[in-house]
């Protein structure tokens, strides 16, 4: 159970019309932070509970795709 939520951001995709949610949660039980990625798609929800050394990987990644494709 998450003790605490701190919403980081929300926004809807352009194309797919798709809902993101990011969150900082820290659970009861360990108290270690983790990002919350919720994508709401009509009804259906996924959600993903990310550390943070797997959070800067794949932000990293992130940003050397638009990197690579801004050029």
């Amino acid at each position: 159970m998450a003790n605490d939520i701190t919403p980081i951001d929300t926004f809807v995709l352009p194309i797919g019309r798709q809902a993101i949610d990011l969150q900082r949660i820290v659970y009861e039980s360990g108290g270690m932070a983790q990002l919350r990625l919720r994508i709401r798609e009509g009804k259906r929800f996924t959600v993903i509970d990310i550390d943070s050394v797997s959070a800067e990987r794949w932000g990293r990644a992130m940003l050397a795709w638009v990197a690579a494709e801004q050029t």
